[in-house]
């Protein structure tokens, strides 16, 4: 985990992912670092090297809302991405987002699960599966309740042949993670996590340090199932009103198209089972 400093960490690790020629400079023949030195990093954001120097290093842990801006649009930041930086920086009135151990799916919200045509799972702040149809579970034996897809997704290969778009999967996964945890790194469960997964997991390693954030977003996914062949779903996330942070996921796929036929095939399938 990234300990006490928790923005000096985020802009290190954000600054060495801005190439020079992504802010408009000379690489020279030089550089010994892949992305931006501090010191181009201060100057392009308009403050002086020094006092970057000292946020990094944690020696200044209250930047202004304007130098974190400045500093947002020289790293190329998007939109929650800003957000977690001033939430970091305790600045501009962000909450944390906490990492809870997942509460009970409601009742109702169980019932709407099987009421849905379409495949549909509840998880929790770590990705737990809390609750799924049958139409889920026939799309994937991870989308069980009791399976974390962290584990699922970076751990069990039966999941790089389901996942045909596996690297944008994980790279979701991890971003959301990372959205949810907010400033609660040291949360145990979040940390116990972490750990697991970077000792199984070059992949996942990787993705941490990057400390990309991702609010939890639909998109398209492309699978492989081994009953009805290729599908391309799009997928939706909804909170969970109420809720220590479940989100229900719902899969879909465009009216006439082969992916709807293939969903209608395994929603057959799964009845006879």
């Amino acid at each position: 985990m990234e300990g006490g400093n928790q923005m000096g960490a985020y802009l290190r690790a954000r600054r060495e992912l801005v190439t020079p020629e992504d802010a408009g400079l000379p690489r020279g023949p030089r550089r010994r670092v892949p992305g931006l030195r501090r010191e181009e990093l201060a100057v392009l954001a308009g403050i002086s090297p020094e006092y970057y120097l000292r946020l990094e290093k944690g020696r200044d842990r209250h930047p202004s809302p304007e130098v974190l801006d400045a500093l947002a649009g020289v790293l190329r930041l998007d939109a929650d991405a800003v957000a977690h930086l001033h939430r970091i920086a305790g600045a501009g009135g962000y909450r944390s987002g906490r990492v809870v151990s997942a509460g009970a799916v409601a009742p109702g919200v169980a019932r709407l699960l099987d009421d849905l045509g379409v495949p549909a799972f509840v998880q929790g702040p770590l990705q737990d599966v809390l609750a799924a149809n049958a139409l889920a579970q026939a799309l994937s034996p991870q989308y069980r309740p009791g399976v974390n897809l962290l584990r699922a997704v970076f751990l069990d290969p039966r999941d790089r042949v389901l996942h045909q778009d596996w690297d944008r999967a994980t790279r979701e996964a991890v971003a959301g993670l990372r959205a949810q945890a907010g400033t609660d790194l040291d949360d145990p469960l979040l940390q116990a996590l972490v750990s697991e997964l970077s000792a199984g997991s070059e992949r996942f390693r990787r993705l941490w340090a990057r400390q990309d954030v991702r609010q939890k977003v639909g998109g398209t996914s492309r699978m492989l199932h081994p009953d009805v062949g290729p599908l391309e779903l799009r997928h939706e996330k909804f909170t969970v009103n109420g809720s220590d942070g479940q989100v229900l996921v719902a899969y879909h796929a465009e009216p006439g198209s082969p992916s709807r036929a293939a969903l209608g095939a395994l929603a057959a399938l799964a009845s006879r089972r």
